[in-house]
């Protein structure tokens, strides 16, 4: 499945690069070449694993439009389920602003960054939903495999928008580690230096 993937990922995205403006396309080709990461440089590990944490989180949540780099999406956590809106907290009804996560934001590079609510400073519902996705995300990295080997290339149960932002993620994630030369470490070697639980959520830039 893995050599699958990227033989697919590899041939979508020579189609995409034919006409470089994006020209001519429509439908998947356009929306792959439109989440085409750009931008995609070295970072520490702290910010690699911070923004595919993050990314991930967002990514688990229900939305059915096409998020735009650099325009605010906003988190909220109601019922034990994740939504993503482009409404902010204070047009909300006082059940969606207890719910309230973050202020999202998708980046050039297809990774994703959250301003953390103050909602998370305290021990509630919102805090303790994000505490048992960190705890669950830290879990995954507990394994000899790479960390290109668990990326979200390709998730069936994933609906449309979800699994096109996923793959983007996962082709910035990678090409970040491939630069910096980490590629061949394992997930479990990556572990010691996640972000703590407080500070996973904070913009990468203040890591």
């Amino acid at each position: 499945m893995g050599d699958l993937t990227k033989k697919t990922n590899s041939s979508v995205a020579e189609h995409a690069a034919v006409n470089t403006d994006g020209k001519g396309l429509n439908g998947f080709m356009l929306d792959w070449y439109e989440t085409t990461p750009r931008g995609v440089v070295v970072k520490p590990r702290r910010q690699v694993l911070s923004e595919f944490f993050t990314s991930m989180l967002v990514l688990s949540a229900n939305f059915k439009y096409r998020p735009v780099v650099g325009v605010s999406n906003y988190l909220y956590l109601i019922d034990d389920q994740w939504s993503l809106s482009l409404i902010a907290p204070d047009e909300w009804s006082a059940e969606r602003q207890a719910g309230y996560v973050g202020r999202c934001e998708l980046q050039r590079d297809m990774t994703w960054t959250i301003d953390p609510s103050d909602n998370l400073a305290d021990d509630g519902v919102v805090a303790d939903g994000v505490r048992r996705f960190y705890q669950a995300f830290a879990e995954t990295l507990d394994t000899d495999l790479t960390i290109e080997e668990i990326l979200p290339f390709y998730v069936a149960r994933m609906p449309y928008y979800q699994r096109l932002y996923a793959s983007a993620m996962s082709r910035s994630v990678r090409g970040s580690v491939n630069l910096s030369g980490d590629n061949l470490h394992s997930c479990r070697e990556w572990l010691n230096r996640l972000p703590r639980f407080e500070r996973v959520l904070l913009p990468a830039d203040s890591l």
